[in-house]
Formats: structure tokens, C-alpha cells, sequence
């Protein structure tokens, strides 16, 4: 079930009745993280050379534990380098990814932004479709912060 939601994504993290929560966003493959929501995620989470030993492919992610509270943040890659544009079918492989990497771990909310369309500029009746299809017979919930 995908629920979207007025206010800040970070509001997640004070929800103490969720079981297991995973946050997640785009990025690309170099991790630059140096405009829009990517930089408030390097500035509270780090661990950016985790990110990148983890060598993701475009059309994947990466993953880091955080521990107290316990939490997964997906970072999914979704292009090469940080002034490119993903495409559709990136961005599909990548939420591929991010269903059975969460699932793995027993997540069982993803909060998110519109992933891939602010500074990336996919659309996001394009960009939820793909996230229905995908999560389709999954028991993850999906929960989209827009401000």
C-alpha cells in the first residue's frame, strides 16, 4: 500500500509505533549527494565511503544500518554521475532492488519523497505506478512525504 503524506520525511523517525523502517531516496553512482533532499541525508546519516565500497551498480542501491533507533536508509542509484538524469527503466530496477533488499530485512514501512522527481525530473504519476507494480503482493508500506 503506498499512503502519501504532507510534511517533512524525517518526521518518520519519531513514529515509534512502526515495526521495522527503512527511509530511502536517489542517488547517483558517485554519491555527490550535493543538492536537494541527498544532502540532508549525507549531513545526518554520513558513512558515504560505506555507501560507496558497497560498488552498486546503476539500476541498484546501497544500504546503511543505522543503530539507535535501529533503521535501514536505502540509497537507490539510479544514475552514473550526480549532473545526469535517470531514466524510467533505472529507476524501475533500482525500486526492483529496494523491494527485495527490504523484504530481506523484514522492513515493513519505506517512507520516501517523490523519489527521482525533484532535481531529476521524472514524473510522478509514472514514478508511483512503478512503485504499485513492483510492490504489488509485497507486505512493505510505502509511505511518500511531499512538502
Amino acid at each position: 500500500m503506498i499512503k502519501e503524506v504532507e510534511g517533512d520525511l524525517f518526521e518518520c523517525l519519531n513514529d515509534t509505533n512502526i515495526k521495522s523502517l527503512g527511509l530511502c531516496h536517489c542517488v547517483s553512482q558517485d554519491f555527490a549527494m550535493g543538492v536537494g533532499i541527498a544532502v540532508e541525508f549525507k549531513k545526518r546519516f554520513g558513512r558515504v565511503e560505506e555507501l560507496v565500497a558497497q560498488k552498486p551498480a546503476i539500476g541498484s542501491g546501497a544500504f546503511i544500518v543505522h543503530e539507535t533507533p535501529l533503521f535501514h536508509i536505502f540509497y537507490l542509484v539510479t544514475k552514473g554521475r550526480y549532473y545526469q538524469k535517470p531514466t524510467y527503466q533505472t529507476l524501475r530496477s533500482s525500486v526492483v532492488w529496494l523491494k527485495k533488499e527490504a523484504e530481506a530485512k523484514g522492513v515493513t514501512l519505506l517512507c520516501m519523497p517523490r523519489i527521482g522527481c525533484g532535481l531529476d525530473l521524472l514524473e510522478w504519476d509514472k514514478v508511483r505506478a512503478i512503485l504499485v507494480e513492483v510492490f504489488e503482493n509485497s507486505e512493505t508500506n510505502i509511505r511518500v512525504y511531499r512538502k
